[in-house]
Order: C-alpha cells, then sequence, then structure tokens
C-alpha cells in the first residue's frame, strides 16, 4: 500500500532535481507516508543544502503541521548531523514536538541543552516552548523554575506560568503570579488580563476580580472586547450582576459572545425581564444572535407568564434560518414545557431528527409535569431502546418522578435499582412514590435502610403523601423532625401552626404563633400572578389593591355561589398548607383565585386562563378551581411548585394528588 506514495515522492524529487532547483520539501513532506523508504528520505535530505536552515525549518514545520511528532524529530537529528546549526525558529518547534512523542521529557531536557550550548536560552519564543515543555510534563513549579532562571521575561511567559497553574487548578497562584507580573512592571496585555480574571472566576473572588479590573481600566485595556467579555463573565459567575451590567454598558463594542454572557448571567440570576429586553435591543441594534445566543436566553421563557415571548423567539429562528442544533432545539423544547404547553413540546421532540439524553429528559419530565406520567415512563422505555443516548442519573429521576406521578410503585422500584449511587433526589423521589401511594410504612423502612431518614428533601417528600392520604399522626412527626433540623425556617412552624389548627388546638397555635414572632421568622407569603396585555399582574391573599378589585371579587363570589349551587363541599382543610395568613382567610380572598377571576374577565370567553402561585395551591382552591373550569367551560391552569394543574371539565391533570 506504501509504494504509490513513496513513488510518488520519488517522482517529485526527480522533477525538480532535473530543473537543478532546491526540492519543495514541503511538498515532499506532504505525501510522504509514515514508514518510507529510508535511501530516498537520506537522499531528500542530501539535497537540502547545509547552510539553508529556513528549508529545514519549513520541513519541522510541515511534519508538526501534518500531525508526525516522530518525522519532526527524527529530521532534527538528521539535520543535527549534518551539521546544520539550528537557530531560535527551530527549537521551538522540536520543543513543541518532544511533548508528544515517546521518552518526550527526556528529550526535551536535551534540545534545552541544546538552547543554552547554542546560546538560544533567552530568545522569547525559546522561553515559551520550553516552559510549555516543562509544564505540561513536570508541572507548573517546575516551569516557574525556568521562568525564574530565563534572563528575558516578557508578557507571554508572565501568561504562561498563571494558565499551567490555572490548568493545575491552582487559580490562587494564578493570581499571585499576575500580581508579580504587574509588580514587575511587565507589559501588560489583553491575554495576561483574561487569564487573571479567568482565575478570579474560578475563585469566585469579586474582589480580587475587581483589582485586576482596576489594572485593566489603567492599562486602557478594559474596553478590549476580550477583556470586557471576560469581566462579564467573572462579575456573573460571582453573582454581581450590578458589575456585569456596568462592564456591558461602557463597552465601546460588542460581539455575539457580549451579548450571550449577559443574557446568561440574567437568567442565571432570575432577572428573565431585563435579559428579554437586552434581546430586543440586540435585535434593534442590528446584531444576528447565534444558536448559543438563543439558547442562552430562552431559559428566561421557560415561564407561564413569558409563553409569549418564547413563542417569538422560536418564530425568530424560523424565520431568520437560525441554525436549528441539538442544543438549541433543547432550549425551545424545555421553554415550551415549562411555559405550561405539553403538546407543542411534545410536537418539538417529534420533529427532531436527532435526540440526546437531554431532549429525552426534558420530555419524560414534562409529561410527568403536566400530569401525564404514564407517557413520561413509555418515553423512558423508548429511550432505553435507544443504544446512542448515554441513561444519566437524571434521566432516572425524571422516570422516577414520572412513576409518582402516575403512582407506578413497582416500576419505581425497578428503575431504582439500576441507579448505581442513588443521590439524595432519587432517595426523595422514591419516598415520594411510596407515599402517595399511601404506602407509608414501606417509605419509612426505605428510609431507615437507607439512612436518608435525616434528609430535609426526603422529609418533605413523605409529608407530601401525609398531606394527600391525611395520614395527620405521621405528618406531626415529619413536621418535628423539620423543625428539629431547620430551626429557623418559619415554613415550617406555619405547618405547625396549621396541623394544631386541624385539630382545634388553640392553646398551641397561639404558642406557635407567638414562636415565630419571638423568633422573628418571616414565613413566606402566598402570592399569584397572570400576564395580559404584556403586563404581569400580581395578587396577595386577600389582596384589595388591584385596579379591577371590585370586579374580581364580584366574578368570584358569582362562581362560589354557583359552585354551591351545583352541589360541590368545599372542606375547610388548611392541615398542612404552608402559607399563614391563608388560614383565617375565607377560600374567596386567596391569591390563585384571584388571579383567576381576573383573567375571566380580562379574557375573551374560551381563552385559556394560566395563573402561576409561588406555594403549593390548597385543597379548597384546587376543587374550586376544578368546578370553575366546567362552570366557565374553559381551561385553567395552575402552575405551583409542584406542577402544572390543567383544570377541564371539572377535573384536575393532577388526579389530585399533589
Amino acid at each position: 500500500m506504501d509504494v504509490l506514495p513513496s513513488t510518488q515522492s520519488r517522482s517529485i524529487f526527480l522533477k525538480q532535481k532535473s530543473t537543478n532547483a532546491v526540492p519543495n520539501l514541503q511538498s515532499c513532506a506532504r505525501v510522504l507516508p509514515r514508514s518510507i523508504d529510508v535511501s530516498l528520505t537520506h537522499q531528500l535530505f542530501d539535497e537540502i543544502p547545509v547552510s539553508d536552515t529556513f528549508a529545514w525549518n519549513n520541513l519541522i514545520q510541515t511534519h508538526l503541521t501534518n500531525g508526525y511528532p516522530d518525522r519532526v524529530v527524527s529530521t532534527y537529528q538528521q539535520m543535527l548531523l549534518r551539521g546544520v546549526r539550528p537557530d531560535k525558529h527551530t527549537l521551538p518547534r522540536i520543543l513543541t514536538a518532544a511533548r508528544q512523542t515517546n521518552n518526550s521529557f527526556f528529550f526535551g531536557k536535551q534540545v534545552h541543552g541544546h538552547a543554552l550550548k547554542l546560546g538560544l536560552s533567552s530568545d522569547s519564543y525559546v522561553i515559551s516552548a520550553l516552559l510549555e515543555l516543562y509544564g505540561r510534563l513536570d508541572g507548573a513549579d517546575a516551569a516557574k523554575l525556568v521562568f525564574c532562571k530565563s534572563a528575558r521575561r516578557n508578557s507571554v511567559s508572565w501568561t504562561l506560568i498563571s494558565r499551567l497553574y490555572i490548568m493545575e487548578d491552582k487559580p490562587g497562584l494564578a493570581v499571585d503570579m499576575f500580581k508579580q507580573m504587574v509588580k514587575s512592571k511587565a507589559e501588560i496585555d489583553p491575554l495576561a488580563l483574561v487569564t487573571a480574571i479567568g482565575a478570579c472566576g474560578i475563585l469566585k473572588s469579586l474582589p480580587e476580580g475587581r483589582n485586576v479590573h482596576d489594572i485593566a481600566r489603567k492599562s486602557g485595556l478594559e474596553g478590549d472586547v476580550l477583556v470586557s467579555n471576560s469581566l462579564l463573565k467573572l462579575y456573573i459567575n460571582c453573582g454581581s450582576m450590578k458589575d456585569a451590567r456596568a462592564v456591558f454598558d461602557r463597552m465601546p463594542s460588542k460581539d455575539v459572545i457580549s451579548w450571550t454572557e449577559i443574557f446568561r448571567g440574567y437568567v442565571k440570576n432570575g432577572g428573565f425581564n431585563d435579559g428579554l429586553k437586552l434581546f430586543r435591543q440586540m435585535s434593534v441594534e442590528g446584531i444576528k444572535p447565534d444558536s448559543l445566543a438563543i439558547s442562552s436566553i430562552l431559559p428566561a421563557c421557560g415561564r407561564v407568564a413569558a409563553h409569549k415571548q418564547g413563542k417569538e423567539i422560536h418564530a425568530y429562528l424560523l424565520r431568520n434560518g437560525i441554525d436549528m442544533n441539538v442544543t438549541v432545539q433543547n432550549a425551545v423544547l424545555d421553554m415550551y414545557v415549562k411555559s405550561g404547553f405539553i403538546d407543542s413540546a411534545a410536537k418539538i421532540f417529534a420533529g427532531m431528527e436527532e435526540r440526546d439524553s437531554i431532549s429525552w429528559t426534558v420530555m419524560i419530565l414534562g409529561y410527568s409535569l403536566h400530569g401525564q406520567g404514564e407517557l413520561g415512563v413509555d418515553l423512558f422505555c423508548e429511550m432505553e431502546k435507544n443504544s446512542r443516548v448515554q441513561i444519566d442519573q437524571i434521566a432516572y429521576a425524571a422516570v422516577l418522578h414520572a412513576c409518582t406521578t402516575a403512582r407506578l410503585v413497582k416500576q419505581g422500584r425497578f428503575y431504582f435499582n439500576f441507579i448505581s449511587s442513588p443521590k439524595i433526589r432519587h432517595h426523595a423521589l422514591m419516598v415520594a412514590l411510596l407515599s402517595h401511594a399511601g404506602l407509608f410504612h414501606e417509605a419509612r423502612v426505605f428510609m431507615e435502610q437507607h439512612k436518608v431518614e435525616g434528609y430535609v428533601e426526603v422529609l418533605r417528600a413523605l409529608l407530601d403523601g401525609c398531606r394527600i392520604h391525611r395520614n395527620m399522626p405521621t405528618a406531626k412527626r415529619v413536621i418535628d423532625q423539620l423543625c428539629n433540623l431547620q430551626t429557623l425556617n418559619g415554613d415550617n412552624y406555619v405547618l405547625l401552626s396549621n396541623w394544631y389548627t386541624s385539630s382545634a388546638k388553640w392553646e398551641m397555635v397561639d404558642k406557635v404563633r407567638e414562636t415565630i414572632r419571638d423568633m422573628g421568622l418571616k414565613p413566606r407569603k402566598g402570592y399569584s400572578w397572570i400576564e395580559f396585555r404584556n403586563k404581569i399582574h400580581v395578587f396577595g391573599t386577600g389582596d384589595v389593591s388591584h385596579p379591577r378589585s371590585e370586579k374580581i371579587y364580584w366574578e368570584l363570589q358569582s362562581l362560589m355561589k354557583k359552585v354551591e349551587e351545583e352541589g360541590t363541599m368545599l372542606k375547610a382543610d388548611f392541615s398542612l398548607h404552608d402559607v399563614d395568613e391563608e388560614r383565617e382567610c375565607i377560600p374567596i380572598g386567596h391569591s390563585e383565585l384571584l388571579a383567576t377571576s381576573f383573567g375571566l374577565i380580562s379574557t375573551q370567553a374560551g381563552a385559556t386562563i394560566r395563573v402561576t402561585k409561588n406555594l403549593r395551591i390548597c385543597g379548597n382552591c384546587h376543587d374550586s378551581a376544578k368546578a370553575i373550569s366546567k362552570i366557565v367551560e374553559r381551561e385553567i391552569i395552575i402552575k405551583d411548585p409542584s406542577c402544572f394543574h390543567h383544570f377541564k371539565d371539572g377535573f384536575c391533570s393532577c388526579g389530585d394528588f399533589w
């Protein structure tokens, strides 16, 4: 098989020889196979003039570019045997190849010796190559010894040592190197700043980051796009959006990376509306977002109140032909799931030509969150048949969630046993599955066997089952445990107070409320919100601050009267509801019903009502919403932290298990 390439090399060589010209060694090198005729190779070397170091360097560079480090080494050896003197361009290439060969460190040290003998050890290019060699093969400290002994130190060598420390996960030492660099009055360039800023980001140190930022400002390099983008990333990772936005606003020029970083920052820190405003500004300024920018901003639309913006961005993707890679499609899929449009998500998923584990996991969890656990489990079974997809712990958590929604205990146990090293999240999901199915003894045994009785997430999963099945004795024990584990969490004391309320132990109720006041605890307040005409309308419990409050309450009272006339009995059940001020409030004043009433009086007949609540919907409001959906013949979707409740024709998608 090697005969043809060798013949081709010989023909090139002979043709060039006939024209009395120096052979085009780069052309020869490109066609030489790995195992070549030794005599031909020597013939090629013999044709290179001894004084022509440039030709040898070209040949070495060609081998290096083609990924043949062994050929680089053999060419260098022939170069020395023929008495050709290497120069400052030769040695950096040889040192680069040395890192990729067998006995690389020994050979690299030999080349270092050559550099000393040839008087090239002080050349900046040679120093940089030596630092890379020692740093990658013997560690950053070894490279620093070479650096300290070198007579010439420039910005490149300082930065190299810092970068080597970062590669060894020693960002603190990288920052120290930068400080020494500044102290030595070496020239500060953008790459040095970017490296130092990156180290501060790994440390998550705002003070150190601000010091480097100050140096960038004094050096006149703050406006460099690479430096500014690095500062953006630093401040975002440190949670300081104020600093990040200040950097962004001062940037003289912004690239797509700048916009992507600021989107990511706002989404990461919950500033969804600010992120969406900037996305619109980006379009106004004529900058076309790429797929990464789209993937960064779409999570801001993964909320019920932002579904319109999400649909607009999806339409923008389709209109402008932006690369719909699997990452972008996953972001679109996730957006539709989290904004309440499970049918749209299913269509996106069905149309995906390529799916990774994220695609499957998002859709499985999506079905579960929307009360379609059986579909989620069926989809996981399909996922198992796809050999190209790796099933990870997140995927197992999703299918356990789906089993809990559908109360498929047998399947849940089966999948749990496949998890090699289950996390607390997986244990909590198994406890939720067992308690939702009313298997409290089995849930307790499971917790004891796996030694997870002391984890808050697991206890809250057990408490959810107690609430569903009204298992008050077990609930009391769980609440007491939560109070002991989280003594400063006011919500736990609210649960305790409401448990005493359900038992009519009013003296204990007063004592618990007194404890809450004395400890200065602030339990969460219940809020619900709804989007109408691009504005978010927020309601609290018993809220009368809305301009249309009179009409809202009148509509709600009329509906509740019809609910009673139809014979729906509402239970005054606050036993395990974790909102303090709603305990003494009539059901008509609960925030989710006020938001629902506002939606009904503000939208056209037949339109779906979409409400979000920050806390779990109470049983009273849940029953009321079911009845109202039948009376008004509309779908009412209320999202709480546990799931999406699709109320339609008097039923809820959760099956009254939430």
